[in-house]
């Protein structure tokens, strides 16, 4: 197998028109999944998208790009998102090295899309020209001849809705590509780290800081991030680096305070991002008071997918100055998410790059812990330890005995005992259990699970206290001072 590659070494096709000509749809159709949210709504996408994708055993990067509302040249009457999305075109267009312009059969031919065509040919590089919305020959017959006009040679004509058109576009646009015999770009083996929180405690700023560049589109506007947006970068640690992809997510409201189908949408892939991702940076802003309710329904999520997750707190710099110490606030945010005490905690601020090597020394170090695995005689020694000094209390009709424990499972790390009855084992318990195995093995930003099952009788318990314990332990066998039920005689036959 070929040794896998820098993304750097993959050609770079972006794709650019004005809005709501179905860029993203066209995106989607190619990749053959459902990344970019698509939506009839204008100026859904806001940043610009990457993924790899391979075509006819050649690889190469594809851009999904915001839509150019206004002209390249017009600053005056432009909308809350024109401009900032316009700089994220522009950089798609440096990077790339073949553009596809989109344009919308079905509406004919704009001002925008010459204007756009023009802007396209400044940067000297190969430009596709596709009218998309081509949903019947006649519409197709009509774009040929209205969009020449704009200059090209060629124009190709699709119609994403039906899956059609993409082939023959894709066939000119890969012909000088090498061939993906020779490269390999292996996204699997990346750390995907996904950046999650309510809106406006810093997520983008956050990101951009890590990547040492404007990535993402930065506003005091809640929503500005819809899509889940990957990006690959390498995280330096002990004069190594650890190829990883950041994923930057929209910021979660309330479900009573989500209004629009695209929104909508934008919760799901940030619900998708936590599940999948490898390890989860939570931002919340530093406060004295805490977290809000919205951050612990947040917290849920991460600890229900049992995601590893580092509590990154956000905006220090506001209260660096008005006498609160890190250990006051750090108190106050440990009491208000018990959930994930599992979670390092980290101070930061994206504005200024305070602590970002802790953050990511910190990230290197969780990671490196999500796949370790502890023998079964290691396991059961400590399990051994953890029982004698704490007996588990009885629940139900008898007490809970122990059989033996194994490593069933990494990422997160899983732990099976193998018990008597599985309902005898009270939560508590497991929860002594979870921060026995913690603390012996200095799991740090990792949940650790634990899984009992139930075995036959048959099989000698390890972990009992001794058959003279008086009380209720698991060691007790019989009522009163620990002494054995005297076995019933059979009558004798006369």
């Amino acid at each position: 197998m070929a040794d896998s590659i820098e993304k750097s070494a993959l050609p770079v096709v972006a794709i650019v028109g004005r809005p709501n000509v179905g860029k993203s749809s066209l995106f989607n159709l190619i990749l053959g999944r459902r990344i970019a949210i698509v939506h009839e709504e204008s100026g859904v996408t806001r940043d610009r998208i990457i993924a790899p994708v391979t075509y006819n055993g050649k690889s190469f990067q594809i851009i999904d790009t915001g839509g150019l509302g206004i002209s390249p040249t017009q600053t005056r009457k432009a909308g809350k998102w024109d401009l900032p999305i316009r700089e994220q075109v522009e950089e798609a267009i440096e990077s790339a090295d073949i553009i596809i312009q989109v344009a919308d059969a079905m509406a004919g031919f704009n001002e925008l899309d010459k204007e756009v065509a023009n802007l396209l040919r400044a940067s000297g590089k190969k430009i596709f020209f596709v009218a998309n919305k081509a949903d019947n020959p006649k519409l197709e017959n009509n774009a040929a001849e209205e969009f020449a006009q704009i200059g090209f040679k060629k124009v190709y004509t699709a119609s994403v809705i039906h899956s059609r058109g993409a082939d023959d576009l894709l066939d000119d646009v890969t012909e000088d590509f090498p061939d993906s015999k020779t490269i390999i770009y292996r996204r699997e083996d990346r750390l995907r780290v996904a950046v999650a929180g309510r809106p406006n405690v810093g997520k983008s700023s956050l990101v951009n800081r890590l990547l040492g560049e404007n990535r993402v589109l930065v506003s005091d506007i809640p929503g500005t991030t819809r899509d889940a947006i990957d990006i690959d970068f390498d995280i330096e640690y002990h004069a190594g680096k650890i190829p990883a992809t950041l994923i930057d997510t929209a910021g979660m409201r309330k479900k009573s305070k989500v209004d629009s189908a695209v929104e909508i949408f934008s919760m799901m892939r940030t619900d998708t991002a936590i599940k999948t991702a490898d390890i989860v940076l939570f931002v919340i802003e530093a406060s004295k008071d805490g977290v809000t309710s919205q951050d612990k329904s947040i917290a849920k999520m991460i600890v229900e997918a049992s995601r590893p997750c580092i509590i990154v707190a956000n905006k220090w710099d506001k209260l660096s100055g008005t006498g609160d110490k890190q250990l006051t606030v750090q108190e106050e945010i440990r009491r208000t998410l018990p959930a994930l005490s599992y979670a390092p905690l980290v101070f930061s601020c994206a504005l200024s790059g305070y602590n970002f090597s802790k953050l990511l020394d910190t990230v290197a170090e969780v990671s490196s812990q999500m796949h370790m695995k502890i023998s079964t005689s290691l396991l059961n020694k400590i399990l051994q330890q953890a029982t004698a000094k704490n007996t588990a209390p009885v629940v139900g009709n008898a007490p809970l005995k122990m059989y033996y424990a194994t490593m069933t499972g990494t990422n997160p790390p899983e732990v099976t005992i193998f018990v008597n009855r599985e309902e005898y084992c009270h939560k508590n318990y497991i929860a002594y259990l979870t921060n026995s195995f913690r603390e012996a093995f200095g799991y740090n930003g990792v949940p650790i699970k634990i899984k009992l099952k139930s075995r036959p009788k048959t099989i000698q318990p390890k972990f009992t206290a001794s058959r003279n314990t008086i009380g209720h332990g698991p060691g007790r066998i019989g009522p009163g001072r620990g002494r054995p039920v005297p076995k019933k005689r059979k009558p004798q036959k006369k």
